[in-house]
């Protein structure tokens, strides 16, 4: 919606600005010189980037659109979680986990939480280092590096959609020159038209060079800069996964590393304290 709303502005802002002293909006209607910049980009985009990314590139627009995955509730539910397992873990040993984390989707543990359980990479990650905690691996430090060798490579994919659509806002600029220069050409070639046509033809082909930059800056660069903040916003529930995690590997009685895992969280979407103590009260109680 904010994308939508921004657009809006957008658009309202550069042709009110124009249109009300007088500019005539027809002028603006060059359809071919969006053709050129436009095509020649997308062409551009499909040459530099992996099937990956290409096929991705559609997801990305649609997560653009419905903003960052998780909440306050989304967390709380999360922190839940993170609070049940390890309780269980601190009465009946890391071991007791192995059959939750094998087969998460028939655990009476995770099936209490499908915001959880519906973000399949996020469970998988949790479930990953849950397993390891079951195999015997209990040296803080050593998950820590490879939870971060693992967030890293994440992160790293999933800033690739966003670093080519930046590469391609970039470029646009340029594409609306080669669109001005194409259209400076054509009025070469009807040099000896009346003033009033040549006039027309010129401005036709500068259109180009304010396209490039408008859909640059004012569509595509800003597109990939709110994908880059919903990266950023999503992997904090990894984060806060790692953290409560390596709290709880570092002894951590199970509301203490909840507080850890708490604290990585933006104020926006980070529950109090309380609502969390609230939310603890109400859990029910997970067999062994």
């Amino acid at each position: 919606m904010l994308l939508i709303i921004g657009f809006v502005i957008v658009i309202g802002a550069v042709v009110g600005g124009y249109a009300i002293p007088g500019g005539h909006l027809a002028v603006l209607f060059q359809p071919f010189e969006v053709m050129i910049i436009v095509g020649a980009a997308i062409g551009a985009f499909i040459t530099a980037n992996t099937k990956t990314i290409l096929s991705g590139s559609g997801k990305a627009i649609g997560r653009i659109l419905k903003g960052p995955k998780h909440n306050k509730d989304s967390y709380v539910e999360l922190l839940s979680l993170l609070y049940q397992t390890f309780k269980l873990a601190r009465s009946k040993g890391n071991l007791a986990l192995e059959k939750h984390v094998e087969n998460p989707e028939e655990s009476d543990l995770f099936t209490q939480y499908p915001k959880v359980a519906a973000d399949h990479h996020a469970l998988t990650f949790l479930c990953d280092y849950l397993r390891l905690l079951t195999m015997g691996s209990d040296n803080p430090h050593e998950l820590e590096a490879l939870m971060d060798q693992d967030l890293e490579a994440h992160h790293h994919e999933e800033m690739a959609i966003a670093d080519a659509l930046r590469n391609m806002a970039d470029g646009m600029p340029a594409l609306g020159i080669v669109a001005a220069v194409l259209g400076v050409i054509h009025t070469m070639g009807s040099i000896t038209e009346p003033p009033e046509i040549l006039g027309h033809l010129i401005g036709a082909a500068l259109v180009g060079t304010f396209m490039g930059i408008l859909i640059s800056y004012g569509f595509v660069g800003p597109m990939a800069q709110a994908l880059n903040n919903i990266i950023d916003a999503d992997g904090r529930y990894y984060h806060c996964i790692k953290a409560g995690i390596l709290a709880h590997v570092s002894g951590h009685p199970p509301a203490i590393s909840v507080e850890y895992a708490r604290k990585v969280l933006s104020s926006d979407v980070r529950p109090t304290f309380y609502e969390l103590e609230e939310a603890f009260e109400n859990l029910a109680p997970i067999a062994a």
